[in-house]
């Protein structure tokens, strides 16, 4: 399917033949999704419920006592707006076992990295338990420039919105009739109390998908402060977007046999 490059509808039904085929290749009979009250799980469950039906779809909101209730009206909201069932599990539990390690510690990083583990970790339990897929709901802007956790938050089956930078994903919400009040809220992973992802980068999505933009089709040749800025993120951040170094991968080829075979 090519899409032209203003064809809204051409390329949101690009994202759902995408879910079916991965849907139907894996021999699942379901999806699960962390549903934050964010617009970035909104807009991947609801391709989600397009895709394959809502009665095949699972969120599920994992809140921590940092989470406020705002997200999770947004996130009840969106799941019967979409028709799709919702769950709800508190992850305080995981984390108190997690403080009783010898050398436990409460740094915001830390801390942030282990609550996102804890969640995909949820995740993967439903899947495996009821045989589904796991939704991630990570965007293009947040990848390039290593706004995520290793093995959580951009670990999953299939990645609906990968491809779209944080610009897009808002005008897919819109599209897809996302409610006013999540498209309206200030971007936040929730990871501690008055979090924002803007604060927590130091620059505005604005800037950074401009400047990602501009790099990518410069050859990543940087022009101005923020670019330079971003840059340096993208160069940092470049083994989450890579798997892990080995030897194996480079004495293989790619059906799995050594080289000469």
């Amino acid at each position: 399917m090519k899409c032209s490059a203003g064809d809204l509808g051409c390329r949101m039904g690009q994202v759902e033949q995408m879910i079916r085929y991965a849907y139907w290749n894996s021999g699942c009979t379901g999806i699960v999704i962390g549903v934050s009250g964010g617009v970035d799980s909104a807009v991947a469950a609801a391709f989600c419920c397009r895709a394959v039906g809502p009665d095949r779809v699972l969120g599920l909101f994992l809140p921590s006592t940092v989470s406020n209730r705002q997200d999770s009206d947004d996130a009840t909201a969106l799941c019967a707006a979409l028709g799709m069932e919702l769950g709800t599990i508190n992850i305080e539990p995981m984390l108190a076992g997690f403080r009783t390690m010898p050398g436990f510690t409460d740094a915001q990083s830390v801390l942030g990295n282990l609550m996102a583990r804890i969640r995909m970790a949820v995740l993967y339990y439903h899947a495996n338990r009821d045989n589904r897929l796991v939704c991630g709901t990570s965007n293009r802007s947040e990848y390039m420039i290593g706004y995520c956790t290793k093995f959580g938050d951009n670990a999953a089956d299939i990645q609906p919105i990968l491809h779209l930078y944080k610009s897009d994903v808002y005008i897919m919400a819109k599209e897809l009739g996302i409610p006013e009040p999540i498209m309206k809220k200030t971007p936040s992973a929730g990871l501690w109390e008055g979090q924002s992802d803007e604060g927590e980068i130091g620059l505005s999505y604005d800037q950074i998908d401009t400047a990602l933009r501009a790099l990518e089709g410069r050859r990543w040749q940087a022009e101005n402060i923020t670019e330079e800025r971003v840059l340096a993120l993208v160069k940092k951040s470049r083994h989450k977007r890579m798997g892990a170094p080995n030897l194996l991968a480079m004495s293989q080829k790619p059906d799995g046999t050594a080289p000469g075979n």
